[in-house]
């Protein structure tokens, strides 16, 4: 099975959007919780070049976000 990584912050609509479709296909997901975590979120900016949650990563590549999963 194919490892799927989310960043995410509390009380985004497109994080929850993108969860619920995962779950929903049976998918499970590793989640990093971003609201608070400077490192965590700055982890994120790297990877993905982009600041805004969620960024999706399929296998360690990145999708993008809701719309793109």
């Amino acid at each position: 099975m194919k490892k799927i990584e989310i960043y995410s912050k509390h009380f985004c609509p497109y994080c929850v959007s993108a969860k619920a479709l995962l779950e929903s296909k049976g998918v499970s997901y590793t989640e990093y919780e971003v609201s608070f975590d400077p490192l965590r979120q700055r982890e994120m900016q790297q990877r993905s070049n982009r600041r805004t949650v969620p960024q999706i990563f399929i296998d360690g590549i990145h999708v993008g976000g809701s719309d793109d999963l």
